[in-house]
């Protein structure tokens, strides 16, 4: 089953991020590791000092980007099982 939209977004913007360094891109059909990868940055993203930029947004913007990450922590668990892939856990 293909990607939502959303999801494609989203490797898009990570594949920009690890471009920096050098990495390769992550292609459509995901790979079990590259699936992995992504819930690890999404956990990432979800602790509180990233989600809250270190205090530098306000609670109202820290929610809003909570609702955004947890909306594609929702996309990736879905993308895994329609896909065939192990959905990895985000530990947030």
């Amino acid at each position: 089953m293909p990607a939502s939209k959303v999801l494609k977004e989203f490797v898009a913007e990570n594949n920009r991020w690890i471009a920096i360094f050098g990495s390769e891109p992550m292609t459509f059909p995901l790979s079990q590791h590259s699936a992995n990868e992504l819930m690890n940055r999404l956990a990432a993203d979800l602790s509180p000092e990233n989600l809250h930029c270190d205090g530098e947004i306000t609670p109202r913007q820290a929610k809003a980007k909570a609702v955004k990450l947890y909306d594609m922590v929702n996309e990736l668990e879905q993308y895994c099982l329609n896909n065939w892939l192990d959905t990895p856990v985000c530990s947030y």
